[in-house]
């Protein structure tokens, strides 16, 4: 089933995309009756450079839209190119019909490599729209804090030079920060449920401004 089925069939059932990384439950009594809400974990702004050479902010830059957030890295030999293959067929997905609605973010996890025009070259292997797709580079440190503590993945150094451990989860977030998914970037199926998701999330962000 193609990436843009909803498109055609809006009527189909919408299966909203649960929240993840629960951080608190309040509670509180409504009608004499105790009613627990859980506040989840909306992920806190970080600043990188992209393949433009343009310091932007996840949050502040990408208000109100969708973002899809995978880790790769240019030299990368098996896993990166897979999953860079994947975001393309999604970028596909959207960038004609709802190019608003949803950016697509490679943050660099070798990022002392990853020059600005390290980045821009492997963007251009992609067919990457620059404005829609970004690719990141920026303080590893920083890089590796919001991996874990924000996105909770965990991202390692390897035992060899210019390798990583590293996920090869794609991540979806909403317009509120709240982490809404943790999906298989290499698995196709998968990739469908992603834009899929990215859909449904649009929908409900209308709901909830009317």
């Amino acid at each position: 089933m193609p990436l843009l089925f909803f498109f055609v069939t809006p009527s189909a059932k919408l299966n909203i995309p649960p929240y993840y990384r629960p951080e608190q439950i309040i509670s509180r009594m409504e009608k004499g009756k105790t009613v627990r809400d859980t506040l989840f974990h909306q992920v806190k702004d970080i600043t990188l450079t992209n393949q433009l050479g343009q310091k932007v902010s996840l949050n502040k830059d990408l208000k109100g839209k969708v973002l899809v957030i995978d880790f790769i890295f240019t030299t990368c030999p098996s896993v990166c190119p897979r999953l860079s293959a994947n975001m393309k067929e999604l970028q596909k997905a959207y960038i004609k019909k709802n190019p608003e609605m949803v950016q697509f973010i490679s943050i660099s996890v070798d990022p002392d490599r990853d020059s600005v025009k390290a980045l821009r070259a492997y963007a251009n292997r992609y067919d990457a729209d620059h404005d829609r797709w970004w690719f990141l580079t920026g303080n590893k440190d920083s890089i590796f804090d919001y991996a874990k503590n924000e996105l909770g993945l965990l991202l390692e150094n390897a035992d060899v030079p210019g390798d990583f451990v590293h996920s090869q989860k794609m991540i979806l977030i909403d317009t509120a920060r709240n982490i809404r998914g943790y999906f298989d970037g290499l698995d196709k199926a998968q990739t469908k449920k992603i834009a899929d998701d990215i859909y449904i999330l649009n929908v409900e962000k209308r709901k909830h401004h009317r």
